[in-house]
């Protein structure tokens, strides 16, 4: 039989889901990971939990339903949006990551309002510059 996985990297955790061909779920497991707030409006994460949780996901759904991972056929995955994962020259991760809601950028953000316009900024990203976003969050 053939099988497809599911793996949503949240904010506060992994959920992997193993469904058959027919979309039916099979088996799920959610692995749950701190947000770490520091200061008020800070939010950030560890991208190894991240993996962590989906390798335990993965290993836990398959041998919750005894399917060979042979048989997975394919592997949908969704994440957190706007996240920044800084990494150094060799690709190791530098420090945690600074998620989608994450709020200290309020001053670059006006900074990049005054210095490229708002209109502009639209223009070039189809999106307004916001807190959340990560041009903000590499200023």
């Amino acid at each position: 039989m053939e099988y497809l996985l599911g793996i949503d990297i949240g904010t506060s955790g992994t959920k992997t889901v193993l469904f058959d061909r027919d979309a039916n779920p099979i088996t799920a497991k959610t692995f749950e990971y701190p947000l770490y707030q520091e200061q008020n409006g800070w939010a950030e994460q560890e991208p190894e939990d991240w993996w962590n949780a989906v390798v335990q996901g993965v290993q836990a759904v398959l041998q919750a339903s005894g399917v060979d991972a042979a048989d997975i056929k394919g592997i949908g995955l969704s994440g957190q949006m706007h996240g920044l994962v800084m990494l150094d020259e060799n690709g190791e991760v530098l420090r945690r990551s600074i998620i989608w809601c994450d709020q200290r950028t309020g001053e670059e953000v006006e900074d990049m309002n005054r210095m490229l316009g708002a209109e502009k900024i639209i223009q070039i990203t189809a999106n307004p510059a916001v807190t959340g976003f990560t041009a903000a969050k590499i200023l």
